[in-house]
């Protein structure tokens, strides 16, 4: 089964170091990635410190060498696609092509009234995305651009250098505009968990995703020789809800070898336990390495 896993951790409440801590453990334990969230203000936390997407996933990527980098997922709303195009292929550069583009209309539309940026009328950031990925494709395949939109104008629009190979591109979301851009740009598309019990559903959406390659985000508790399964389930619950996935090394191989049977090839697994270096060494051994090397399952 071709499964691989990356770890996502908000850049929030964790130092820069901790969080350089945390990626090199990732990348000792075999995690293929590491991803953080994007937002000006995080969300049900707004007193709490984060950091901005792009500059952390440039300072994680110069201390590591293999792990790849990037978003779930950076907010449309947020750049200018130009702006973006560049960032993302200075960053490809920087890192050797460990650079991973996700990128979504926005979750929290209220941090867009509350900033003053752009609409938070569904429709209208769903079509201003739609315009963005048309843009930055264009401008990374080095074409000069012309481009007459809704939310963007460009005349005779170029930019050098160009990515080094192909940058992945990650879409989330479940609607039915949505899925089309899925299936036009997507390396991969991010499902929903609440659609994970509604098999006919899955499978309507997973036909609609084109050639897109599907992955999952769960919360995930990894319990430990000797904790107490109740009592690290709970606290878990109490952090991140009641669809935690808690479990020993072997329950969650059972678990996850489950979801790559239902065609599922990448796990983003966000620890309850802010993915102590412990947590994820033993992860990688009892997990990780029982779904082979996740090197040979990387590329988009």
């Amino acid at each position: 089964m071709a499964l691989d896993f990356s770890l996502f951790l908000p850049q929030m409440r964790l130092s820069l170091p901790q969080l350089v801590e945390r990626a090199r453990a990732a990348e000792a334990a075999g995690f293929v990635g590491m991803t953080g969230m994007d937002h000006l203000t995080p969300p049900l936390a707004p007193q709490q410190p984060m950091y901005e997407a792009m500059l952390t996933n440039t300072w994680l990527a110069a201390h590591t060498e293999r792990l790849r980098v990037g978003s779930l997922v950076l907010c449309d709303s947020f750049r200018h696609p130009a702006v973006l195009a560049r960032e993302a292929v200075t960053l490809d550069h920087a890192s050797n092509g460990r650079f991973d583009l996700g990128i979504g209309w926005g979750s929290t539309s209220y941090e867009l009234e509350i900033f003053g940026i752009g609409s938070t009328a569904a429709a209208q950031r769903v079509g201003r995305l739609k315009e963005t990925l048309e843009i930055v494709t264009a401008l990374w395949a080095g074409e000069t651009v012309d481009y007459e939109g809704e939310h963007f104008t460009l005349q005779g629009a170029h930019q050098e250098p160009r990515p080094l190979g192909h940058i992945p591109i990650v879409i989330g979301g479940a609607g039915k505009k949505t899925m089309q851009l899925v299936a036009e740009h997507a390396d991969w598309w991010n499902v929903h968990t609440g659609i994970l019990d509604k098999l006919e559903q899955l499978d309507d959406l997973r036909a609609r995703a084109g050639n897109a390659r599907a992955s999952l985000q769960l919360y995930v508790a990894y319990l430990h020789p000797g904790d107490d399964r109740e009592e690290v389930t709970a606290l878990a619950q109490r952090r991140f809800g009641p669809s935690v996935v808690a479990g020993t090394g072997p329950e969650l191989v059972d678990h996850f070898g489950a979801l790559a049977e239902r065609g599922f090839e990448r796990i983003y697994a966000w620890f309850c336990d802010f993915a102590q270096p412990h947590t994820l060494a033993a992860f990688g051994d009892d997990v990780i390495g029982a779904f082979g090397a996740a090197e040979d399952s990387i590329d988009a």
